[in-house]
């Protein structure tokens, strides 16, 4: 008979018991004897812990075989653990925020503080559906990250949960999360990050949980989870020790697995079905096209270098800041023209490169840069739409858009001119995941540096970044003149005209200060005659504290940023921002259409001057939080 069964098993040698040790030699024996030299290659032990075993055979002796590596995992892969119950008691400020629970590092590391959290989020979640799932757990390898993904494990195996799924390391930034629940079927997955907010044992850590569609979990599971925390008195736990996670590996427990994979293959296996990756090559091929992407130190670093650099042919040097550090290197991981100081400087005040991007701690997040042109996120996402023929994936397949409210209002042009759908959300990735899932929208965006679509559900920085560079492939044929970033916008603003858009953050200010400042503005739009109140030169058509219903599910979201409209179309947004650790962060929005082009080369602040001015003294935050200044402008 031919040998044609080959099985490549990789099993722990060490522990097998004397019933394991019999059945091997007895299987070895008969195979010596049925064929008579014609037997496998010898298994070969490459150290102490694992034992890479080749063998062809008969599929008569196949289940003697399988018994005795059965009983081998048995006798120690799939030990047994006990699941011990700890009481605990509740901690007051777990209230996930529009992105998860974010603390400093300290306050998680206090006591049960993350144990508590954990637990919560598998009690919120339905028993029957928890036990046996499989989870996706990473983060964006911060300080106390590892630590963190330990618990998590041994909590996961008290609670039931069948399997988890772990990056090297622990890493996985936020997009590739999303996207490997999608890609194996997962239950949901835990994200450890505090996302664009500094690292360090000084400063920030964070946690939320995704759903099975790969998206931030909605407030009515947001909500329960808090409610759990509120009332908690234990939580459970598993006695094993601490899982190797700085190898691809698989590790067997008895009703429990937890799969140590590569960070970056599932994401970009994702990205070769979205983008022309030939495209992309022959456009960084270009003598007259330098690129440079700045990681800021956060995860996308291995992810860029994989993408850009090996599969697309970018020069080594085309990225830096790219190792991922606990503490981002001491910087704030947050595109933007502040913070990304180093990659402004080679791109906006020199002619060295063509096209620079930026993304976050967690990899969700970018900032696009043309030679000397900043691109807001408010327009980036519009041209994004605008142009979607260019990325393979969306040929055909735009119906809808969609924004968050504070966003500039850019997009709306391109809906409305396009004929897609469009939807204004409120502030948070997850109010888009019900309108994807439902089909109502492919392409979505927010101001604050985030960008997306349907094939995941979260913001993707390095997705965006791919768009980008598709519109430009698309618009540079080879031996033409470079059609440069500037070029396109300009040419997107004279086809739909250009809004004016600009966010001031006031970082960390005082609490008791920044509420009293939200109360004068709620006061105003409680007056009788705030419809036609001339503030500045400008008239108040409609004001109000936003609120949306989901047309998919008909909940509804209130108290989501206090707008002032006018009549020219112009807006000034007022909101307290729920992705800070400590303090309180406010931030204005002021957003002014423009439709003529002769007016389209004017500088943002100085187009914008008049409204901003309306904007500090109509909120006194002068008065309320004792600045002068913005902490950020965008």
């Amino acid at each position: 008979s031919s040998l044609d069964h080959c099985h490549h098993l990789v099993s722990c040698w060490t522990g097998l018991d004397l019933i394991s040790v019999i059945l091997w030699f007895i299987h070895r024996i008969v195979l010596t004897m049925a064929f008579r030299g014609s037997l496998c290659s010898p298994f070969r032990c490459p150290g102490p812990q694992t034992c890479e075993i080749s063998i062809s055979f008969h599929p008569v002796f196949e289940l003697i075989f399988k018994l005795a590596i059965a009983n081998a995992f048995s006798a120690h892969n799939m030990a047994d653990f006990q699941v011990q119950t700890v009481a605990t008691t509740p901690f007051k400020d777990q209230k996930p925020g529009t992105s998860g629970l974010r603390k400093r590092v300290k306050v998680f590391r206090e006591g049960y503080y993350l144990h508590n959290f954990v637990q919560s989020v598998f009690n919120a979640l339905p028993s029957k559906e928890l036990a046996g799932a499989t989870l996706v757990v990473g983060g964006d390898g911060r300080f106390w990250n590892k630590e963190a993904i330990q618990i998590i494990i041994k909590m996961a195996a008290g609670n039931g949960v069948g399997k988890l799924i772990i990056g090297q390391n622990g890493v996985f930034s936020t997009p590739a999360v999303s996207a490997i629940i999608r890609a194996r079927n997962a239950y949901g997955g835990i994200i450890l990050t505090a996302s664009h907010n500094p690292g360090g044992e000084d400063n920030d850590f964070g946690i939320k949980y995704n759903m099975s569609n790969g998206g931030p979990a909605p407030e009515s599971v947001t909500n329960a989870i808090y409610d759990y925390t509120v009332k908690i008195t234990e939580f459970k736990t598993a006695d094993f020790a601490d899982v190797d996670l700085s190898k691809i590996a698989v590790h067997q427990y008895k009703n429990f697995i937890v799969e140590v994979i590569d960070s970056v293959d599932d994401y970009l296996n994702l990205l070769r079905t979205i983008f022309d990756f030939d495209a992309l090559k022959q456009l960084l091929g270009r003598p007259d096209f330098k690129f440079i992407y700045d990681s800021m130190n956060g995860v996308t670093g291995p992810y860029c270098e994989r993408i850009f650099v090996k599969e697309l042919g970018a020069p080594a040097d085309s990225t830096f800041r790219s190792v991922p550090l606990p503490d981002f290197g001491g910087a704030h991981p947050d595109p933007n023209l502040t913070y990304a100081e180093e990659l402004v400087e080679k791109v906006l005040h020199s002619d060295n490169y063509e096209f620079g991007a930026a993304s976050d701690g967690d990899g969700d997040r970018n900032m696009v840069l043309g030679k000397r042109f900043f691109v807001t996120p408010s327009d980036s996402v519009a041209v994004i739409a605008a142009n979607a023929s260019a990325v393979p994936y969306f040929k055909g397949n735009l119906k809808g858009v969609s924004r968050s409210m504070p966003t500039g209002a850019a997009l709306d042009r391109v809906a409305q001119k396009l004929n897609l759908e469009f939807f204004e959300v409120p502030t948070g990735w997850k109010f888009f995941g019900n309108l994807m899932d439902a089909g109502r929208i492919q392409v979505c965006g927010e101001e604050s540096f985030g960008t997306g679509s349907d094939h995941i559900r979260e913001k993707d920085g390095i997705w965006a970044v791919l768009c980008w560079l598709s519109i430009l492939a698309s618009r540079n044929a080879p031996g033409k003149p470079m059609v440069t970033v500037e070029q396109i916008v300009k040419d997107h603003w004279a086809t739909y005209g250009r809004n004016f858009f600009t966010r001031y953050d006031y970082e960390n200010c005082e609490t008791e200060g920044a509420n009293k400042m939200m109360d004068l503005l709620k006061g105003l739009l409680a007056s009788p005659d705030i419809k036609g109140k001339k503030l500045g030169n400008y008239t108040v058509a409609t004001a109000d504290d936003f609120e949306y219903t989901d047309p998919i599910d008909g909940s509804v979201s209130k108290n989501q940023g206090i707008r002032f409209i006018f009549s020219d179309g112009s807006r000034l947004i007022f909101r307290l921002s729920g992705t800070g650790s400590s303090g309180a962060t406010i931030r204005i929005y002021i957003d002014q259409y423009e439709p003529s082009v002769e007016k389209h080369n004017q500088d943002t602040q100085a187009a914008l001057k008049d409204l901003i001015q309306v904007a500090l003294e109509v909120s006194q935050i002068e008065k309320f939080t004792g600045r002068n200044a913005p902490t950020v402008i965008t």
